[in-house]
């Protein structure tokens, strides 16, 4: 009786508990079939990504589970779907490198499907205790990831910094943690804020300690400045297909964690953690913008690129309302497919057989491979924010926040960062389009990278006429965390 009774308080994770018995199988089947099974569980895996969507989607009105330690409203379901969508890709886009560069380890798609699933249990965290949890499992698979490739020396230094700074962030984010605990007497979500709620007077000064350690730790898991120490030697140093990862389903599930984090146990102290991320978000859109001015790497410019997003979005964090959260949901659905479409050009860029990363090898791409060039155009046009491509509403909406919340010095910031940032976005554009080529790139691209690279084209190009449910979505997301 009891079994059966507690089926439906189970049902909020149904998702999480399928991703995690399909993993195992997967992985017995891994173990027993060797290397060769490596496509079968590459496509196992997207399906049991398409299931667990399915699963989302089909919760309803969510609930919670495991005693409260997990959670799940409008607001986690619709970063659960950003997620899987973008672990999904990830799986494509390294099957076939993993193939060409014979590095195939069948254990590469489990790996992003318990890192996946890592994630999702961090966007429904109710409490610090399953925060952590959740944030460890998803880090654990991703340091593995990045240093899978233990016959590269730059594989393997971007595996051990990551190790080594993600366990100072893990033992500051615990820190903080303690902190709160201490001077709260809860862990859970619901218990803090309802501590905070019947607060009155000066906040003790351990409990705001608590919460700048707290943001801190989450910071370095969205690489937000000054914990963005990692991100460049990371993203240059592991496999293509893991920085697309990394860019990409990680950052989701960071700001998602971020947003309920700050907004639901915390919101009655936005006074105390406000300017903070005031700080951090300026202190990103600047190193964002300037850093990349001198990369001559395409992928420690996307890093650098990435650093400035996460500024932009911590921005709508910082705004502390509805619209903000609002925003950042929008922001990260347009993300997405602007950085996912990039990394499959990146991946496609091949001379001779081996990969190149050098900014200066697309020079001449618009007369040796024009579609490829036009999709790389509009990636960069979109990240630089230019309208009415997909990236300008993600930050609009943002900027916009601000202005409600009345932070408009951050919301001048943000826009000039913007047009400091296009230059280097603008400066590829030039290179493809003027620069003469010396050597062109390989005709050979698969046609997993030509479907991701020209339907993320698509999707960023058109995401202007299917604004509005998107919109709306996102807003309905905002509301069922934060209230209207």
């Amino acid at each position: 009786m009891n079994a059966v009774t507690s089926l439906p308080v189970m049902m909020p994770a149904s998702a999480e508990i399928f991703l995690a018995i399909a993993g195992m199988v997967l992985l017995m089947i891994g173990v027993f079939r060797g290397e060769s099974s490596l496509r079968f569980l590459s496509y196992a895996t997207i399906a049991t990504f398409a299931v667990a969507a399915i699963l989302v989607v089909t919760q309803g009105g969510g609930g919670e589970a495991f005693y409260g330690l997990f959670v799940s409203e409008g607001f986690a379901q619709f970063a659960k779907i950003l997620i899987l969508i973008g672990s999904a890709f990830a799986v494509l886009l390294s099957r076939d490198y993993l193939v060409r560069e014979q590095a195939g380890r069948f254990e590469f798609p489990i790996l992003i499907l318990f890192a996946t699933l890592g994630m999702l249990m961090m966007v429904s965290a109710n409490d610090l205790m399953s925060l952590y949890m959740s944030l460890e499992l998803q880090s654990l698979s991703l340091y593995v990831m990045a240093s899978i490739r233990r016959d590269t020396l730059k594989a393997t230094e971007a595996g051990l910094k990551y190790f080594v700074l993600g366990a100072l962030s893990s033992g500051m984010l615990l820190y903080g943690c303690s902190m709160i605990y201490g001077f709260a007497g809860t862990t859970s979500f619901t218990g803090l804020a309802a501590v905070f709620a019947a607060q009155t007077g000066v906040v003790p000064l351990g409990l705001v300690i608590g919460i700048v350690f707290l943001i801190a730790g989450l910071a370095f898991k969205v690489s937000a400045v000054p914990f963005h120490m990692w991100t460049p030697d990371v993203y240059e140093g592991a496999p293509t297909p893991v920085t697309a990862l990394f860019a990409v389903a990680p950052k989701i599930a960071a700001l998602a964690l971020f947003v309920r984090a700050m907004m639901d146990p915390f919101a009655d102290l936005i006074g105390s953690w406000q300017q903070v991320l005031v700080f951090v978000s300026i202190a990103s859109m600047g190193l964002g913008a300037l850093g990349a001015l001198v990369q001559t790497n395409i992928k420690r410019l996307m890093a650098y690129s990435s650093i400035g997003h996460m500024g932009y979005l911590l921005v709508g964090i910082a705004a502390g309302n509805q619209a903000g959260v609002t925003g950042v949901m929008l922001y990260l659905a347009t993300y997405i497919f602007m950085n996912v479409g990039t990394f499959a050009m990146i991946l496609a860029m091949r001379r001779d057989g081996r990969l190149v990363e050098e900014i200066g090898d697309l020079a001449g791409l618009s007369k040796t491979h024009p579609m490829m060039a036009l999709a790389l155009m509009i990636f960069m046009f979109s990240m630089a924010g230019i309208p009415p491509l997909a990236g300008f509403f993600g930050k609009w909406y943002v900027f916009m926040a601000a202005v409600d919340a009345g932070l408009f010095g951050l919301a001048v910031i943000g826009i000039l960062t913007s047009v400091i940032g296009a230059f280097y976005y603008l400066r590829i554009i030039k290179i493809m389009y003027f620069d003469e080529a010396t050597q062109p790139l390989d005709d050979a691209v698969s046609q997993d990278l030509r479907v991701i690279l020209y339907g993320s084209a698509v999707v960023t190009v058109l995401f202007v006429l299917f604004i509005s449910p998107v919109y709306d979505a996102a807003k309905v997301a905002a509301i069922s965390l934060v209230g209207a």
